[in-house]
């Protein structure tokens, strides 16, 4: 059970209980869920209740039904990240674990890691300890295969992870890796499970071939229970009667899982099909179902792989699954990002030359709105959260260097761009660095027990209101408030009184302040993205940019603009968005904001930007990136 603490406990108090616990044969551990100081009581279920709740220092007794006990959403109600390195996989971002099944050489494995990094891979697999069906099969270059792995690690700065198959391995893998996997056949291997729970190295603990989800997650127990929380379920198949694939592969767990468990799911579908061609659609429906992860399984010279060649994707057809995968993940609120790792090496360099803080990033609003949403699926869990009350205030954070960063929205595929920070963008001389592209889905959120039916006001930020504009159109009578954003509307209703006020908002907002969704998916049309730019005070990497933002304007003459029109065309640039603006204080004339798909800033380009140079009054490169 949980024993939910007072805000005010004493030290003493504390000890007390914990004792008390202890005393009675109880694992005790504390730890911190939705801004509650809570203490578990595991292992018995005979306890008193009510003798517990009289102790000083506790507010109140939960009981935890499951029997994973660590390891269910009532323990823990926020998803747990675990980290490989410099990556945390169970966050906003898509990962993506891929490389061969076995190591085989220091070449074989570098190629291949190069190749899954260059085309979006965050992790390096490859198994040095290799458990195989028959004596007679390759049985893995034990820790030789590990010296490679780090190997891998040290040239490209991907970090690995390997299977574990026996606890006297322990030592080799701390030596040498960032996680250990546990294997399908080795999920009940209790004394592994218990010596990778004291390894304290992220665990990606894969389901039994004929495991129930409930004995999966009572095998995470196993380890949670020695002090590891750094686990990720992996789903790679189970056996059942079909002849077809080499295993089943029960995407049916990624919504069953993310409903028991705050742990992060994986998906293997290489292990779970058995056939080349059959992965990427598993993947790809991995990704749709929910999943956090992948782990691929890809060879540049399959046909002559010592273990699974067939079900090894070539690096192409992996390329072409993470470009696949870049697309659907937006539809399901996450991101695959390609920058990953140089974020993340980028992070720690800051982090180090200023006191090991993260990254401050400045946004509109508070915590919960889109933009805190864009925010972290662009720089990840740890950046410093820097909320702003206008744009303006934004721009003014990153000039000055309150800020590292900040994103602010450009476009919305409903209502169309955010004139202001285009013409901020003029104003200020900060560079766009990057760019990412956030679905928008809305709710209707009331404070708890409010019903469609009682609503009176909604108030929520001015586009939103337009984003939603049908489903309101249903309720005239309702009133309708605008504020700066939305995570403030829902922070309104959160502290107004009654249950007349609803709010426009994210499912974040509603969870940070503790309200309920009335209405899911009130926007217009489900085919609602914001774009939003990422902008710094100065250039970011030098590396090729595969977009540029321009703005310009040209002379009061006919063909004119056709004329800056013209040089993109004639050297085969594609102009992806052309909008004009109003010049201030100069009625009637207009500024041009382009975006092209080039690298305005690179060698090859500076002729055409020359060029486009002549054909203009006015022109500045707002970034490449």
């Amino acid at each position: 059970m949980i024993l939910v603490l007072n805000k005010d406990i004493t030290k003493d108090q504390k000890g007390h209980i914990r004792n008390t616990l202890q005393d009675k044969g109880c694992f005790v551990r504390e730890a911190e869920d939705a801004g509650r100081n809570i203490i578990g009581a595991l292992g018995k279920s005979n306890l008193d209740v009510a003798f517990l709740k009289s102790l000083p220092g506790v507010e109140a007794i939960t009981p935890i039904t499951t029997p994973f006990k660590l390891a269910s959403r009532q323990w823990h109600s926020a998803d747990t990240l675990a980290p490989i390195g410099n990556v945390l996989v169970g966050g906003e971002r898509i990962v993506i674990v891929a490389g061969p099944c076995a190591v085989e050489s220091l070449d074989q494995a570098l190629t291949i890691a190069r190749e899954v990094k260059r085309y979006g891979a965050v992790v390096f697999r490859g198994g040095a300890f290799k458990p195989r069906t028959s004596p007679y099969s390759f049985q893995g270059l034990e820790e030789d295969g590990l010296k490679i792995l780090a190997e891998v690690r040290e040239q490209t700065g991907l970090p690995v992870v390997t299977e574990i198959t026996s606890v006297a391995q322990a030592d080799v893998m701390m030596k040498y890796v960032d996680a250990v996997q546990v294997g399908a056949r080795n999920m009940q291997n209790f004394e592994l499970l218990k010596c990778v729970g004291r390894m304290g190295k992220t665990v990606v603990l894969k389901r039994g071939l004929a495991a129930t989800i409930e004995e999966w997650l009572m095998s995470a127990e196993y380890i949670m229970s020695e002090g590891n929380d750094r686990i990720i379920l992996c789903e790679r198949g189970i056996r059942t009667f079909e002849p077809y694939t080499r295993n089943t592969l029960d995407l049916s767990a990624i919504p069953v899982l993310k409903k028991l468990t705050h742990l992060p799911v994986m998906i293997d579908p290489s292990h779970a099909t058995g056939i080349r061609e059959k992965v990427s659609p598993m993947a790809r429906a991995a990704i749709a179902a929910g999943a956090d992860a992948l782990m691929i399984e890809v060879h540049h010279d399959p046909d002559h792989a010592l273990s699974d060649g067939p079900q090894s994707l070539y690096p192409k057809q992996f390329g072409q699954l993470t470009r696949d995968i870049y697309v659907i993940a937006p539809v399901v609120g996450k991101q695959l990002d390609f920058d990953y790792l140089d974020k993340a090496a980028s992070t720690a360099k800051w982090q180090d030359t200023n006191g090991h803080s993260p990254q401050r990033i400045a946004f509109l609003g508070e915590l919960g709105t889109f933009s805190h949403k864009a925010s972290l699926q662009y720089f990840g869990e740890l950046m410093d959260a820097a909320p702003k009350l206008n744009f303006r205030s934004i721009f003014e954070a990153v000039k000055s260097g309150e800020a590292a960063y900040a994103v602010i929205p450009l476009e919305n595929s409903l209502s169309g761009s955010i004139h202001e920070n285009y013409d901020l963008l003029l104003e200020y001389d900060l560079e766009i660095v990057g760019e990412i592209t956030l679905r928008i889905v809305h709710y209707l959120i009331g404070c708890p027990g409010t019903r469609l039916e009682d609503i009176q006001r909604v108030i929520s930020a001015g586009p939103a209101v337009q984003q939603c504009r049908q489903f309101l159109d249903r309720f005239p009578d309702w009133k309708i408030v605008t504020v700066n954003a939305t995570a403030s509307a829902v922070r309104e209703i959160n502290s107004s009184e009654g249950s007349s006020d609803a709010a426009i908002g994210s499912k974040e907002a509603a969870d940070i302040f503790g309200m309920d969704v009335i209405e899911e998916g009130i926007e217009t049309n489900p085919m609602n993205f914001t774009r939003f730019a990422v902008i710094a005070a100065g250039p970011g990497s030098r590396k090729a940019a595969r977009k540029s933002s321009l703005v310009y304007s040209v002379g009061n003459q006919p063909g004119a603009l056709y004329e800056t029109l013209k040089i993109f065309q004639e050297n085969h640039i594609n102009l992806v968005k052309l909008e004009s603006r109003p010049i201030h204080g100069r009625p009637w004339q207009y500024m041009f904001y382009a975006d092209l798909e080039a690298d305005v800033r690179s060698t090859e380009f500076s002729p055409i930007l020359n060029d486009l140079k002549s054909k203009t009054d006015f022109l500045k490169v707002l970034g490449s990136y």
